[in-house]
């Protein structure tokens, strides 16, 4: 209770619903935010494809990514995968998703006809990126304008324990608020091996996803933005169509490589629905979140008014909250895979 970042999402958002309301009788519309990215579904709030944003993406700047329907048959999917040049280990995630839910490493053809099995719905298959660390850069540009900016920037440092020569992964994890948070998912994909005894200073990564909800520290690097970082996401997200206000989600070898232009791969864009998610570093308050949504929502409705101007339509109503219904019946299902 007295760490925020932990608190559900409704418990975050739900007192800033006025704030809301006031962007939305601005904008003459609640669901304005789809007008913000035209190139996306819903402007990328909810429900959209991710292969679909891959498509916009300029292609040497994220990973090879293969599309894999449900109708398709375990083994015929597999072959495709294995053709298209990505081997074992890679990265099974659903192609309509949020938080990390459904993101899986597969290592062989047992655990993808598994991951095929508890899938509901179509999902891509990526080869597993190099690169050790991750970092979100929000990025925001006007429409009409050359340049755009960033906003905020956040490192990820994956859940993981560090070994003593004594404690199991499971003792390791029980020690750790964050870790123990996750530790029912934990137990069912690790099962007997967290009663292994990890050597002195080993560390043992337990997700390797820089996910909030499934336990990655943020840390808030936006003081680490310079000149260089800022003209190779502005030359990027110049190239992708559409594209003015979201997180760019990037496995890097270091941000200074990042900042050279080398060594990386965006392995997510999100548009309207991205937070600015440095606000989840520890060190801030809920003053400093709220402060930060507000400025972010004012941002994307400027943004979507002057787009809706340019002839972009806003979602209406009835769509708006049949997106919502959707994406809710959605999260519950990925949750259990």
């Amino acid at each position: 209770m007295t760490h925020w970042e932990y608190w559900p999402l409704w418990a975050i958002y739900y007192p800033l619903f006025p704030v809301w309301l006031y962007f939305s009788i601005k904008a003459r519309s609640f669901f304005f935010f789809n007008a913000a990215n035209p190139t996306m579904k819903n402007g990328g709030m909810a429900m959209e494809s991710k292969m679909e944003i891959y498509k916009i993406i300029p292609e040497q700047h994220i990973p090879q990514t293969v599309f894999i329907s449900r109708d398709e048959r375990p083994e015929m999917a597999l072959e495709n995968v294995l053709r298209n040049g990505i081997i074992f280990p890679f990265i099974a995630k659903p192609d309509i998703g949020m938080k990390a839910f459904g993101v899986d490493k597969i290592h062989n053809k047992d655990e993808f006809k598994d991951y095929f099995s508890k899938t509901p719905e179509n999902f891509l298959v990526q080869e597993l990126i190099p690169y050790t660390k991750e970092v979100g850069i929000f990025y925001v540009r006007k429409p009409g304008e050359k340049k755009g900016k960033i906003t905020g920037i956040v490192s990820k440092e994956f859940l993981s324990v560090i070994g003593d020569g004594k404690s199991s992964i499971l003792e390791l994890i029980k020690r750790d608020p964050r870790s123990h948070l996750q530790l029912k998912a934990l137990q069912k994909k690790f099962g007997f091996k967290l009663n292994q005894v990890l050597d002195e200073n080993q560390e043992f990564v337990l997700v390797p996803y820089g996910s909030h909800t499934r336990g990655a520290k943020f840390i808030d690097d936006t003081h680490r933005l310079n000149g260089r970082l800022l003209k190779v996401i502005d030359d990027i997200c110049s190239k992708i169509d559409g594209f003015h206000y979201g997180r760019l989600d990037v496995l890097h070898n270091s941000l200074e490589d990042l900042s050279n232009g080398k060594n990386f791969s965006i392995i997510e864009i999100n548009g309207a629905g991205g937070e600015a998610t440095h606000i989840y570093d520890p060190k801030h308050s809920l003053f400093f979140a709220w402060k930060e949504i507000t400025r972010h929502w004012g941002m994307l409705n400027e943004i979507s008014i002057s787009n809706h101007k340019r002839g972009h339509s806003y979602l209406s109503f009835k769509d708006g909250r049949a997106m919502l219904r959707a994406n809710g019946e959605l999260e519950a299902q990925l949750k259990i895979i």
